[in-house]
């Protein structure tokens, strides 16, 4: 990703970097997920810097691992809030953490029993007796 430069970028820019449309990131703003005020232009137009793109990467991440808004925004208020609240933080990112991984071996267990589908299919098509697969009746 290119670096942005001291001027900032527009909002439309900041959407295409970041893969983020630019009514989530009117959103992100509005829902205090911001950890610094977007910078405006004299016109009032949004320039994005590289630490808000960082921090928006930042969010989306978070959002994508199934942490809830208030989640992020309460871990934007701590980071906004600046040093000596590092413990909580952690102890957020700790517990999310367990969130995640709990989800991910539930989705493990669901890919095996898949996985396992798939090899009987996969057989019983080599063996040349699929009609023998159950089917419910009707």
């Amino acid at each position: 990703m290119l670096e942005v430069n001291d001027d900032g970028i527009s909002i439309a820019e900041a959407a295409r970097r970041t893969g983020v449309s630019v009514h989530t990131l009117r959103y992100y703003e509005r829902a205090g997920l911001v950890v610094t005020a977007i910078d405006r232009t004299s016109g009032g137009r949004r320039r994005y810097r590289q630490v808000d793109l960082n921090w928006i990467t930042v969010c989306t991440k978070l959002r994508a691992t199934g942490m809830p808004i208030r989640t992020i925004r309460r871990y934007a208020e701590l980071v906004a809030a600046g040093h000596g609240n590092e413990q909580e933080r952690l102890a957020l990112m700790e517990a999310h953490r367990a969130d995640v991984l709990a989800r991910l071996a539930e989705m493990r267990r669901s890919l095996d029993l898949i996985d396992h589908k798939i090899d009987v299919y996969r057989g019983r098509l080599a063996a040349g007796d699929a009609d023998q697969l159950w089917a419910p009746r009707r």
